[in-house]
């Protein structure tokens, strides 16, 4: 019913088309009806306008990522109560955010996705408040949170409420920071200030062409500065994955990425008071790695692929790697060993020789947190030549972006366990997890090459004068640096003086970690009490 002026939209209600009724079940008939329309979306154009793009409805994707039939929602029936600029004539059920929880592989999971179809996926104040409330209950459960990202930004038309929305997403986001994984999948754009809550979360994935995050878009960065780049080219999902590090996987379409991060949680935990899932492995954990003796070359100075190291050592040679296309130097990964979930540091010898530089310690740094937070041990896989040299390295900080790493490892109380495969110079062996800086356990081959520096390098500074002032100073050079060698850089040299705990044949690597794991699985160390650490960033 209406009143006033005959040609006025009716007031919005629920199910327009389903008349109230006074007895029980014409109520649940109403309510069915309701259900019905939210579920199904409430503007088939903007479902048609959202399939063009290639892009699923939030809906489908909620049941990509969960176990079939396990979606709980909660507040489908949620509007807005903003006012002005024609909001009080348009008020979708859900306002834009589906939000719930469900399971993935049986464990329980949290989840909030935006619908472009209902606003752009513009936060406002209800759409914010929703979100809020499923942070809260993930928190308090103790659960993983996937957010689902696809949104506009702030709702222009609810101006600073929609603002504050995010504030209190950044809050939840520090506060469940370590205390349970979270994970936000970019599946559309996500510009401004909304680009912040994927950064401050464990995990980002993105999808190649439909997903972009920036700052400032295209328009404004041309405006002020002149340069032109079209939203991929400035935000897409290879820019992230390859460049800023912003993101942690990139995949081509949306069931993909969803399946990846069903793959993902197979192997966190709920929370930091737990541990990640064992499985049963019938890989023999005792099985000989002989492949190893040819993968890995005895000369420090030739290449090798260390993802097929840790290919023959993992469970069915199957693991994760995080960050696989940015800082390549390095590779972190998650894998299971004996059935337990162990987290990878290795350089990474086919790229720029295996050194740590900046983006390298950043990003070890960073993994090397997670795992402690979420009580995953850590296996570290030393092959490194030292720091990167150059004046762009040290300008740009990279001691201290190099002590991240360090302070990193020293901060961590989870089992670690580091094996030295070939060289291991200077400071870039301390900050690869070595005793000194608190290894459980440390391994080496019977190739490693622990010391200050090379032996040419040594050689060059320890006999310079002696090397000048010889008759063949080539020669002489030659010959201090096998005696260099010979005297610092035998492979038991570090055992003798107890830095090593072994020196072990390449073949029994796996056994060998296993077992040290199992033994070092009931672990407990404490760090000084304190509010927090001040980690150099």
């Amino acid at each position: 019913m209406t009143s006033g002026d005959p040609t006025a939209p009716p007031p919005a209600r629920p199910a327009p088309d389903v008349e109230p009724a006074s007895d029980v079940r014409g109520r649940v008939a109403r309510l069915r009806a309701i259900r019905e329309l939210v579920e199904r979306g409430q503007d088939e154009k903007a479902t048609a306008a959202q399939r063009a793009k290639g892009k699923l409805t939030a809906r489908e994707r909620i049941a990509l990522l969960l176990d079939e039939g396990s979606f709980h929602e909660v507040e489908p029936l949620r509007r807005h109560r903003a006012t002005g600029f024609g909001l009080e004539d348009k008020r979708p059920y859900t306002d834009g955010v589906v939000t719930g929880w469900g399971t993935v592989h049986g464990a329980t999971v949290f989840v909030y996705a935006h619908d472009f179809r209902i606003f752009g996926g513009a936060l406002g104040e209800a759409h914010a408040e929703k979100i809020h409330r499923i942070m809260d209950r993930a928190i308090a459960a103790g659960a993983p949170l996937v957010s689902l990202n696809d949104g506009a930004g702030a709702r222009i038309q609810e101006g600073v409420t929609a603002l504050a929305g995010y504030g209190g997403i950044f809050t939840r986001n520090a506060q469940a920071s370590g205390v349970i994984p979270q994970i936000s999948v970019m599946l559309g754009p996500c510009a401004g200030g909304a680009a912040y809550s994927p950064a401050l979360t464990d995990f980002v994935f993105m999808v190649r062409e439909t997903s972009q995050m920036f700052i400032t878009g295209p328009d404004v960065v041309r405006t002020v500065t002149g340069e032109q780049v079209t939203h991929n080219g400035l935000g897409g999902a290879d820019v992230h994955a390859e460049r800023s590090g912003v993101a942690h996987f990139a995949y081509d379409d949306e069931p993909t990425c969803l399946d990846e991060v069903r793959y993902l949680l197979s192997l966190l935990p709920q929370n930091n008071r737990g541990t990640a899932p064992a499985a049963p492995s019938e890989d023999p954990a005792d099985r000989r790695c002989e492949a190893l003796l040819d993968l890995v070359p005895a000369d420090g100075s030739r290449p090798y692929d260390m993802r097929r190291v840790i290919d023959e050592i993992v469970d069915e040679g199957e693991f994760l790697e995080v960050h696989e296309g940015w800082a390549t130097n390095v590779i972190v990964a998650l894998a299971r060993l004996g059935g337990q979930v162990v987290g990878i540091v290795a350089n990474q010898p086919q790229a720029l020789a295996g050194v740590l530089d900046i983006d390298a310690s950043d990003k070890a740094a960073r993994f090397v947190q997670l795992c402690d937070a979420f009580n995953i041990p850590l296996v570290t896989l030393v092959d490194v030549p030292g720091f990167l040299p150059g004046v762009d390295q040290e300008h740009n900080g990279i001691i201290r972006h190099g002590a991240k790493l360090l302070y990193a490892y020293c901060n961590a109380t989870v089992p670690r366990i580091s094996l030295v495969l070939r060289k291991a110079y200077g400071g870039a062996y301390i900050v690869m997890d070595s005793r000194s800086v608190g290894a459980d356990l440390s391994y080496a081959w019977p190739t490693n090459e622990i010391a200050v520096m090379g032996a040419e390098g040594a050689a060059d500074v320890i006999f310079r004068r002696g090397i000048r002032a010889a008759d063949d100073p080539e020669a002489m050079r030659r010959q201090m640096v096998k005696e260099y060698k010979a005297e610092l850089m035998h492979p038991y040299y570090a055992a003798e003086r107890g830095l090593l705990d072994d020196v072990i044949d390449p073949v029994d690597t796996r056994r060998v970690l296993i077992e040290s794991l199992r033994m070092l699985r009931t672990k407990h160390a404490d760090l000084a009490a304190r509010k927090h650490g001040n980690p150099p960033h």
